[in-house]
């Protein structure tokens, strides 16, 4: 209900006579604050606090147009109160503007670090602090410096009118009692400051300059990337002031904060890659950029296959496995990528440094090779076993399932011409499995060339050379082995699954050809002792074939313990043989076929001609074990001016004598070496250097070198033909020891040293030793690729324009 007439009349007498009494009282404040004002001209209030108190109003204003029926005369008072700090907001506008714009700027590029700090940061004060505003509240206002013309200070002013910070930002909200005490703190100083506040203001101004000079500014741009778009287009019309001694000071201690932030931020990250370093092996100090032979950057990273940790270039080639014929196992060959790979091979999740040897013959760690198929598999004939954390190795086989040790001595009793580690020492064992046969055989001084395909039994190979054991990864497909002819003293298969009598008996033709004359093949295999129809068939097929090639059939014993039995054929040693047969099947090969010949060279369904001198290779069987180590060949040539001379092979001899001791030097730990490879042997000597060490060594000869290979085999040692401009037929990880002698000087002429490094990595083990003998200038660029790996230098030396580098492999792979 309405009140009457009359007093409404009287209530607004009223309200007239105290409205003007307001406004006279509210006109003397301004003059006072505008005289004050004139007193202090250079003094302003925090950005801070006076951003509260417009976010103040504001928000008193909105609360008030909600309640409006209730509040009128609060909402009214409120309203000229607002109107007062406008006015005086005018009188500073082109101090605050500049301010408020700077300290919205701060605000989005401190929140994040000041989110980060400690509490104990948090509550301490830097530099002056008016009011003692939390440390949330002080963020770095170096973003805007720039002076600029007075006219277009001006221009600014009418647009930060209104507050720029948004009511609904919490972190703008300060306690009004806040705000007196950061205003009275102000006042205060700037008094004692005025003297000095103007030298001030132009040193800052100078030393803006030179930031602005070193690039300083492009910091602040990237940072300005992280602001909303509103408050960028306010930070280009904001203008740079005169700013008291306090607010200098108070920026410096921002710029305290935001170092000693980003010192602390760049320590942890730091100590995070060391750690990840550390863990892995490597070194956090060495740049993984280097630059090709081309002059271009190049960054290492982790090979994208899907062969994984086990990745073989030349036999995992997705591309060709794609399309190839699988009728005679040509999938299973070697057929390289077009560009040789400059990626590196992964580690296995949980890889550890490989179980010395003796032990590894019969135990490794199973996350070095995690692959448990056979296990499952042929964990009935004790192939391989799965104990905890180990892969165990009771010594078994399919043709040997009581253990390999028993095996090879059945076999020397079966035929004892054989003479293990005399008559006999390198054999060929073909489908060698994980290696057993072949790691059994180094207790009787025989070591084994053993192979055997990438094939569904995973990982066999790769068993084998986490064991020590000599292993490649080969199959027996369309193209010959890489081995010369006529230097294996013996050739070993135990059910190795290949059909020999097929194709014209080609297959068996190629074991032929690297068989020694006189030197036998053992098979021990089903047609050899069962009587099943198939098996008959096949063992008809055999004795045909074998008595076509004038191979004699020396024995056929059974072993009672394993239940199965061995056929020994011997290889006739005279063409005499091949002159009386009635049939020429198979037929000898040409003349101008090179039986040596054994690099990508496909099969032939034929046979070579035996050696009809007693001077050339092949026509005598070599010196008994170990003699045959030191001896120079009798079929060596010593024709004046021949390369390959027993001067030459003395001298190479008589140059490795010392390398036990010499690579020790350099920080080679011999007692953890077991695979060693020479990747560009001669005549052996190197290996021959180490015979005493309980290791053995894979030579590798050069396919552009000359034909030194049948030395390294009269001496009793093993080895192949090679190309290192492709990858070597071998899992990643299965040496510990690489020598390269002038190996890099002699490839840069052909292929690029990148992949040949990535391909070094990938073969040798992590902790293994890559030695180089090379020029100088080949040295160092050696040095700076296999820095750029993380590797450890060891020894660095040079003599007579030749350098010596030894370097060691961390577990560093690149990052994602």
């Amino acid at each position: 209900m309405a009140p009457p007439i009359k007093s409404r009349n009287r209530r607004s007498s009223s309200t007239s006579s105290s409205y003007t009494s307001t406004l006279t009282t509210l006109l003397f404040i301004a003059l006072c604050v505008l005289g004050v004002w004139m007193l202090t001209s250079n003094s302003v209030a925090s950005p801070k606090t006076r951003s509260a108190v417009d976010t103040s109003a504001s928000t008193t204003n909105d609360f008030s147009s909600n309640d409006e029926q209730n509040d009128r005369t609060t909402t009214t008072n409120n309203n000229n109160d607002d109107d007062n700090n406008k006015k005086n907001r005018l009188d500073d506008s082109t101090s605050e503007s500049t301010t408020n714009a700077n300290n919205n700027i701060d605000d989005s590029i401190s929140e994040t670090t000041n989110n980060d700090l400690t509490s104990e940061t948090t509550n301490r004060v830097f530099g002056d602090n008016p009011g003692k505003l939390p440390d949330d509240a002080i963020k770095s206002d170096d973003a805007n410096n720039h002076e600029r013309p007075k006219q277009q200070r001006k221009s600014s002013f009418a647009q930060n009118q209104e507050p720029r910070n948004s009511n609904n930002d919490p972190k703008n909200i300060v306690l009004e009692k806040d705000e007196v005490s950061a205003k009275g703190n102000i006042e205060d100083e700037n008094q004692n400051a005025k003297g000095d506040q103007q030298q001030e203001v132009q040193d800052e101004a100078n030393q803006q300059q030179l930031r602005e000079d070193k690039g300083e500014t492009e910091v602040m741009e990237k940072e300005q990337k992280k602001m909303p778009e509103q408050e960028n287009e306010s930070r280009e019309e904001a203008v740079s002031v005169e700013k008291p001694k306090q607010e200098i000071k108070r920026r410096k201690s921002r710029k305290e904060l935001k170092r000693q932030w980003s010192t602390q931020r760049d320590e942890s990250q730091g100590e995070k890659e060391r750690q990840n370093v550390n863990e892995s092996g490597g070194s956090s100090s060495s740049s993984n950029v280097v630059v090709d032979q081309e002059g271009k950057d190049f960054k290492w990273s982790i090979c994208n296959v899907t062969a994984g940790a086990d990745y073989i270039p030349c036999l995992d080639n997705e591309k060709y496995l794609k399309t190839s014929h699988r009728k005679h196992f040509e999938h299973r060959e070697r057929h390289c990528p077009e560009d040789a790979p400059t990626c590196l091979v992964s580690l296995p999740n949980g890889y550890k440094i490989h179980v010395p040897w003796p032990g590894s013959r019969d135990k490794i760690w199973y996350h070095n090779v995690p692959h448990v198929k056979l296990a499952e598999v042929k964990g009935h004939q004790n192939w391989v076993k799965l104990m905890g954390e180990f892969l165990t190795f009771p010594g078994g086989g399919t043709q040997f399932i009581h253990g390999a040790l028993h095996y090879i001595d059945f076999l020397q009793k079966a035929q004892p011409d054989i003479e293990w580690g005399k008559h006999t020492r390198v054999i060929l064992d073909v489908g060698c499995g994980v290696g057993s046969f072949g790691g059994y055989l180094f207790e009787r001084d025989v070591i084994a060339m053993s192979f055997a395909p990438k094939d569904e039994h995973e990982a066999q190979v790769q068993f084998g050379l986490e064991r020590g054991i000599p292993a490649i990864s080969a199959v027996m497909g369309t193209q010959r082995l890489q081995f010369p002819s006529r230097v294996f003293d013996l050739i070993h298969c135990a059910r190795c699954r290949v059909p020999w009598h097929e194709e014209g008996g080609m297959l068996l033709l190629e074991l032929n050809r690297v068989l020694r004359p006189g030197g036998y093949f053992v098979w021990s295999a089903t047609p050899v002792y069962q009587t099943l129809e198939e098996d008959v068939e096949i063992w008809k097929q055999m004795k045909a074939l074998t008595k076509s090639m004038c191979w004699e059939l020396v024995t056929i014993k059974n072993d009672t313990l394993n239940q199965v039995g061995a056929a020994f054929f011997r290889k006739t040693s005279s063409n005499e043989c091949y002159e009386q047969r009635e049939q020429s099947q198979p037929p000898m090969c040409k003349d101008d076929d090179d039986p040596n010949a054994a690099w990508y060279v496909p099969l032939q369904a034929c046979m070579h001609k035996l050696p009809a001198e007693q001077t050339e290779r092949g026509a005598k069987w070599p010196e008994v074990w170990p003699q045959r180590l030191q001896k120079s060949p009798y079929w060596l040539n010593d024709a004046e001016g021949e390369k390959l001379s027993t001067q030459n092979f003395a001298a190479d001899s008589v140059r490795w004598k010392n390398i036990v001791d010499e690579l020790k030097a350099m920080g080679v730990d011999w007692s953890n070496v077991r695979n060693v490879m020479d990747m560009r042997a001669t005549y052996g000597g190197f290996a021959a250097a180490l015979k005493d060490l309980p290791l053995w060594v894979f030579n590798v000869v050069n396919v552009d070198s000359g034909d030194t290979l049948p030395i390294i085999y009269e001496r009793g040692l093993i080895g192949m033909y090679h190309d290192w401009c492709e990858s070597f037929s071998t899992y990643p990880r299965t040496y510990d020891l690489l020598h390269a002698n002038q190996l890099f000087s002699n490839l840069k002429t052909r292929c690029k040293l990148i992949p040949v490094i990535a391909e070094v990595d990938r073969v040798l083990r992590p902790g293994g030793h890559l030695v180089v003998r090379d020029e100088l200038s080949v040295i160092d660029e050696v040095e700076n690729l296999i820095k750029s790996l993380n590797w450890e230098i060891t020894s660095k030396t040079s003599r007579n324009q030749e350098g010596l580098l030894c370097a060691k492999k961390s577990f560093w792979r690149p990052g994602p």
